[in-house]
């Protein structure tokens, strides 16, 4: 069997097929919004590298990818008019895994009364990093949700995302020692 060549030449235009064989701008917002997932998820891998990790985090890290790749094929799959089609394998016990994980490592971690910027480890930077490129990510699928539809499940996730990699930023840093980098008016 002859392997398949990686470029198609059908995308030279700028316009690329979404799932069922849709051609779209490729700076659509659909687009924008499943290509930022795609970053994200890139970001997520490079944290996933860290050596660092506990066997938790990385399980943690594994299911989030995944959970991605679900939300990419579902955000890259223009709805039928008038559906509100729900994404496969993203439910709501995802996102109680996601709380969980933020209230145990929120547990480990010193309590802290002021704002803490993106420093310390190279891991923390890099969980940081994350959480921006999730943002903008859930940015992209509000921006897609004025348009078309979009289960709310999936901006709860993206939200409880951002919210999982500060803490774990800010555990990656207590797990070395680092003391926090905190925000001064001055």
């Amino acid at each position: 069997m002859e392997k398949s060549k990686l470029y198609t030449r059908t995308g030279d235009t700028g316009t690329t097929s979404l799932v069922g064989g849709q051609r779209a701008q490729k700076d659509d917002v659909r687009l924008e919004a499943y290509g930022t997932v795609d970053e994200f998820s890139a970001h997520l891998g490079l944290l996933l590298a860290n050596d660092t990790n506990e066997i938790a985090i990385q399980s943690i890290l594994r299911n989030i990818l995944n959970r991605l790749f679900n939300v990419g094929a579902y955000l890259a799959t223009a709805p039928e008019p008038g559906t509100e089609p729900q994404p496969q394998g993203l439910t709501d016990d995802d996102v109680k895994e996601i709380e969980q994980a933020i209230d145990a490592l929120d547990a480990q971690t010193p309590k802290v009364n002021s704002f803490v910027l993106p420093a310390g480890t190279e891991a923390a930077s890099q969980a940081h990093i994350a959480r921006t490129v999730c943002r903008r990510a859930e940015r992209r699928i509000v921006a897609l949700s004025r348009t078309s539809y979009v289960a709310p499940i999936v901006l709860t996730y993206f939200n409880r995302l951002s919210d999982f990699l500060f803490i774990l930023a800010r555990f990656y840093n207590f797990q070395a020692g680092i003391a926090e980098t905190l925000w001064s008016k001055e």
